[in-house]
């Protein structure tokens, strides 16, 4: 019998775990069975049970995962307490009345939501909601407010509270704090040369986004005070763990529960409210949690097999400049976008792809920022591109060519962003660097 060396069998496992994506098992439950199944084979089925015994439990009960259930509790009682309405309304006194006012005030008013979201799904139906009307009411292009609505909800997983920055610091052991701020600045980056290419856009086709009415002085107040008091929870929250007032897990507890005092104070919470927002809740965690118990079993195999150590050495050895290997990774991830959910390829690749970086010699938390961007970037993506389906759900009759057609300027805009990270590495590192620890 032919037998196999431990590198040979974790390409199998890959192989193995790529088909049964493929097959459309769930994330979490394909890589439990590669995992057990390669463990098994590599150090023998006592090991393995034993692993399959106490992983799940072991992972389940780390106190910085209850980061993850709190900040989306977080998001779900900011989406019911009108908070989303609150921000364009304040986003459209301040931007409507310029050409694409309205886009560049859906792209502000998602910057604001992914503040107390986390998630680009839920900032692209929440927003979307709000703001699509509104741009249809003006006779704005089909392309361009689907388009808009697409790409600024994936800020939702760029700018803190984002799972994505929380889930890439629990599996590469990096500080939850540090990457939730480091992914601040480049948000704030990404939103800004979001509205410059709608700005750009609008004025080579005027046509496709008129400008709205200008906004009073005294209504441009107004909205801004409206809006403060979900500024103030996001300023309370993650100011808190800047200045080393609260962990990040109590700094979700306290966003949690003021979110959730806003709701009552302005009676949107009811009896069927609360119970949609528990539910939502204890669904998006226990699907998180699935995902992550399934990589720390998932992740095991692959070192027992030694193909992250062999690819990394292989890769230094071929003594390439570090940047062009950086590249082929983002382009690696680039394509894989195209085809997996972001989540999945964050779980995937983590294993094999950190003791690259880390053997390059690049910041850990400066890569996870690059990362997210990438992850966005699959979300606008054909053939996939979960937020492009999102908007095409709540505009059936807009054809998904069309969508497609309008994230083109964004996803290029997202291409600038990565490349000035590059560049400039402290747009990322400069807040958590000067973090009160």
């Amino acid at each position: 019998m032919m037998t196999l060396d431990r590198e040979t069998i974790g390409i199998i496992g890959i192989v193995v775990m790529l088909i049964l994506l493929a097959l459309r098992m769930p994330i979490g439950i394909a890589m439990l069975l590669v995992g057990i199944t390669g463990f098994a084979w590599l150090n023998g089925l006592p090991a393995a049970l034993s692993s399959l015994g106490n992983a799940p439990y072991s992972y389940s009960t780390v106190y910085d995962l209850a980061v993850i259930p709190l900040f989306v509790l977080m998001g779900n009682c900011a989406a019911v307490s009108g908070m989303s309405r609150d921000l364009y309304a304040a986003a459209y006194a301040w931007l409507g009345h310029l050409r694409g006012g309205l886009a560049s005030a859906t792209i502000a008013a998602c910057a604001g939501f992914a503040a107390v979201s986390g998630s680009s799904i839920a900032s692209a139906v929440t927003m979307g909601r709000v703001c699509l009307p509104e741009m249809k009411r003006y006779k704005y292009s089909d392309a361009l407010a689907t388009g808009t609505v697409a790409a600024g909800g994936t800020l939702g997983i760029l700018i803190p509270p984002s799972t994505a920055f929380v889930i890439y610091a629990i599996l590469t052991e990096q500080s939850i704090g540090r990457l939730l701020l480091a992914g601040f600045l480049p948000g704030l980056l990404l939103s800004l040369l979001f509205i410059l290419t709608i700005m750009i856009w609008t004025r080579f086709k005027p046509e496709i986004g008129p400008p709205g009415e200008r906004a009073s002085r005294e209504e441009r107040v107004r909205t801004l005070i409206q809006s403060g008091p979900m500024m103030a929870i996001v300023a309370i929250s993650i100011g808190g763990i800047y200045v080393g007032a609260f962990t990040p897990s109590e700094a979700a507890a306290v966003g949690a529960i003021l979110s959730f005092a806003l709701a009552l104070w302005r009676r949107t919470i009811t009896w069927d409210s609360l119970s949609t927002i528990l539910i939502e809740t204890v669904k998006t965690t226990a699907f998180v949690f699935l995902i992550l118990i399934g990589a720390f079993v998932f992740g095991p195999f692959l070192a027992l097999s030694g193909l992250p150590e062999a690819l990394a050495t292989g890769l230094i050895a071929l003594e390439m400049p570090r940047y062009l290997i950086l590249f082929v990774l983002i382009l690696i991830y680039i394509v894989l976008g195209m085809f997996l959910e972001g989540f999945s390829i964050l779980v995937l690749t983590l294993a094999i792809v950190i003791p690259i970086v880390d053997a390059l010699g690049f910041d850990l938390i400066w890569f996870g920022v690059i990362m997210v961007i990438v992850l966005e970037m699959g979300l606008i993506s054909p053939p996939v591109g979960i937020n492009v389906f999102v908007v095409k759900g709540l505009v059936p009759d807009v054809p998904i060519s069309e969508i497609f057609k309008g994230i083109m300027p964004f996803w290029l805009a997202m291409g600038v962003c990565i490349i000035l990270l590059i560049l400039f590495p402290q747009i990322a590192l400069y807040i958590p660097n000067t973090m009160i620890r």
